[in-house]
């Protein structure tokens, strides 16, 4: 943490002001190992389908680690739910779907999936700002005042992220031109947005509570994932699963 602070004064002016706002207090001490978050939502299956399915799901996070699992059961039907697993750990990405027993979809470890699954580790680190902070691995560049870009590198994997903040210091959005995603059973690289609203404090750190995602078509942003935090706690290390 001694590091990340050292370089606190080099840090472009819109993230040295966010960093103030999200974490006003930053000893090493009071750096959660994991935290462990709630989450309700709707999402779609693409962004040409029409129907938006609720979800719950329980979120955990090692935000100086850069590893994340989230777990999903999303409503069918009244008793049908699909699991969704997507994750982050030691470098590889998965991402898996399944049906009761039938797994539907699986992926883990391919460029494209530890691509994708990065960027969302850190397009969701506004959750859990400690990733945030400047190290080895995360390197900040201004755009503007109003505008920087995270790079994030883990092991062969790097992704960037434009985030925007808003006039009160907080983000308000983040933005790639080419997220990795799977589309008609194939992947491609897409311009892909987030949008977070809500803010409060929670866990020492000031955070929101909703967010969404989707990709964006030509001029259009299609969302596909839409979340409150309902609850949001310090957790015990990832176990080896």
């Amino acid at each position: 943490m001694n590091g990340a602070q050292n370089f606190r004064d080099r840090l472009p002016s819109p993230v040295r002001r966010y960093l103030d706002l999200a974490l006003p207090e930053r000893p090493s001490a009071q750096v959660p190992a994991s935290l462990v978050f709630s989450q309700n939502g709707t999402l779609r299956t693409s962004t040409s389908s029409s129907r938006w399915l609720p979800f719950s799901a329980t979120h955990e996070v090692r935000p100086l680690a850069n590893e994340f699992s989230w777990t999903a059961s999303v409503r069918l039907a009244p008793f049908i739910h699909l699991s969704v697993r997507d994750s982050f750990r030691l470098g590889q990405g998965v991402g898996e779907v399944r049906l009761g027993w039938l797994r539907l979809g699986h992926d883990a470890g391919s460029p494209q999936i530890n691509s994708g699954s990065l960027h969302r580790f850190l397009a969701e680190a506004v959750f859990y700002p400690w990733a945030l902070l400047p190290s080895s691995a995360l390197k900040w560049t201004p755009i503007d005042e109003s505008r920087a870009l995270a790079t994030l590198t883990v092991g062969a994997t790097e992704v960037s992220l434009e985030f925007r903040f808003e006039p009160g210091g907080q983000v308000g959005s983040v933005y790639t031109p080419a997220r990795w995603g799977r589309f008609d059973r194939a992947y491609r690289q897409v311009p892909w947005q987030g949008h977070f609203a809500e803010y409060s404090r929670r866990c020492g750190a000031f955070v929101p509570s909703y967010g969404e995602v989707g990709w964006r078509e030509g001029e259009t942003l299609e969302f596909v994932w839409r979340g409150h935090v309902t609850s949001m706690r310090v957790g015990e290390p990832f176990s080896s699963r």
